[in-house]
């Protein structure tokens, strides 16, 4: 009666009225926050923190009003974020097993589906990464046969940069580079810097990763049904990596009918072997469409942040040309102008060691991380986190740690010296993350840094564009890349 007696009283716009507070109501209820859940911004209902940007900058300004654990919502889904060495480290080293699986985001999983390594969890991710790993060590990682690849590629590399005749961007050539690297450790091949359908592949990726850090692009994950309809940047995302992968599905098919069992040359032939191996166990995932994820996982992995890193490297040697020299006298040093760089030079050069290690720590390529998840109910910093609560890890505030670093906003190689001037290791230096979800590919790129980088000082002098003075403020996309910016290089 009461019920009846309310509907009647009602006109069109008072029942609007009330169905939108009783929504509010239920949102309100459904999303409270259980007792001491990290603080946060006030969320708006039904889109939670929509208006919080999510990138590194803001992860810290919000830090010093909230704690170095606080919380945000995107849409209905909590996430913690954890600052700071300490709280980083009891998350992904102490709490690895705690912090293990990867979160629900459907900006990512409608290209990727939750197969393949980097966006998988549970038994087929399992299985993915002790494949991959298993890979790594046997045509790679410290391998003669992978060491050998990357002193070719240095050599097409310094041939690209002696052929400009003037001030250029290094990013063509040294994402050309990055990837060919990957390239033959996945389909046995490598690309020439000019094959056009190969720089485009590359362009749409990085395209990607630039597009993923847009807030309109990040939406997509508050609302994926109703963005599904509409236009933006998560549309050209979703559609690059369709392209991505029919490339990569091509690939496949040509290993398919020329493909040895007896003769694996590359990850995809041994992949192809899984797929029979587990033909007996489909839970592990080894399919076709499980090698064409993995294959973008590798590609994504492995050029992406080599490259980045890469040009933050070339950018600091032509605004610290002091640093550049010193490097460039180890270099004569110990190599000499008569043979290549290896990566058994590495331990008798502690100077060029730190300027590297300096690189990725100021450059800071992956701020946030990638965002991981609670597989059970646990605290952290003090505070609760239900199981099922997305975390991520804000890695910049680790490179920049005040109680860890000398003097963290500011480019210096003395970080990873000792009074001695020898290489000392630093347990805050986590650019690539850490515990059971850290970057699979970290000796390889550990290798490639060190010797493109050390092959290009040996032949380079390298100096900034007359005409312009590059900044050291970079660009914030799902990576933190350098702005555009022009070198010029000088044979020595």
């Amino acid at each position: 009666m009461i019920l009846h007696f309310i509907y009647d009283s009602l006109d069109f716009k008072s029942s609007v009225i009330l169905i939108f507070v009783l929504l509010i109501l239920v949102d309100i209820i459904e999303n409270k926050n259980p007792p001491n859940f990290p603080p946060g911004p006030w969320p708006v209902p039904f889109l939670g923190t929509i208006f919080t940007k999510m990138d590194f900058k803001t992860m810290n300004k919000l830090t010093e009003v909230y704690g170095k654990i606080f919380s945000v919502r995107v849409g209905s889904q909590k996430m913690v974020i954890a600052s700071g060495y300490k709280i980083v480290n009891e998350a992904l080293i102490r709490q690895s097993d705690t912090f293990a699986d990867r979160p629900d985001l459907p900006l990512f999983n409608k290209t990727f589906n939750a197969i393949g390594v980097a966006l998988s969890n549970g038994y087929p991710w399992h299985m993915h990464r002790k494949f991959t790993v298993s890979h790594l060590k046997t045509f790679g990682d410290g391998k003669q046969s992978l060491e050998f690849g990357i002193q070719q590629e240095c050599v097409y590399l310094c041939d690209a940069f002696k052929a400009e005749k003037g001030p250029f961007n290094p990013l063509f050539i040294t994402n050309g580079a990055a990837s060919n690297i990957v390239a033959c450790l996945i389909l046995g091949h490598r690309f020439e810097y000019h094959d056009e359908n190969y720089q485009n592949i590359l362009r749409l990726d990085t395209e990607c990763f630039k597009l993923t850090g847009y807030t309109r692009a990040q939406l997509y994950n508050v609302c994926p049904r109703l963005f599904d309809y509409l236009p933006g940047p998560h549309q050209t995302i979703f559609e690059n990596y369709r392209k991505i992968k029919c490339f990569l599905s091509g690939e496949v098919r040509k290993h398919r009918e020329d493909w040895d069992p007896s003769n694996p040359r590359d990850y995809v032939d041994n992949y192809l072997a899984e797929i029979k191996k587990k033909e007996s166990d489909p839970e592990a995932g080894f399919n076709i469409d499980g090698l064409v994820v993995t294959c973008l996982d590798l590609i994504e992995a492995g050029t992406e942040t080599v490259t980045t890193t890469l040009r933050w490297g070339l950018l600091y040697m032509i605004k610290f040309p002091e640093i550049q020299e010193k490097v460039q006298e180890e270099i004569d040093r110990v190599i000499g102008q008569s043979r290549q760089p290896c990566f058994a030079d590495k331990v008798n050069m502690p100077y060029t060691h730190a300027v590297i290690h300096e690189i990725q720590r100021f450059g800071n390529v992956l701020p946030l991380g990638f965002p991981k998840r609670a597989t059970k109910d646990t605290t952290l910093g003090g505070y609760f986190i239900p199981k099922g609560t997305s975390i991520t890890t804000n890695l910049s505030s680790v490179l920049h740690d005040p109680e860890e670093w000398e003097t963290p906003n500011t480019f210096n190689p003395k970080h990873f010296l000792d009074e001695h001037g020898q290489f000392r290791k630093k347990s805050a230096f986590l650019p690539f993350s850490a515990g059971k979800r850290a970057c699979l590919g970290e000796q390889l790129a550990r290798m490639e840094l060190f010797m493109f980088f050390t092959s290009l000082l040996q032949q380079f002098s390298l100096s900034k564009s007359p005409d312009e003075e590059p900044s050291l403020d970079g660009e914030i996309w799902f990576t933190y890349a350098p702005a555009p910016y022009r070198i010029c290089v000088s044979p020595r």
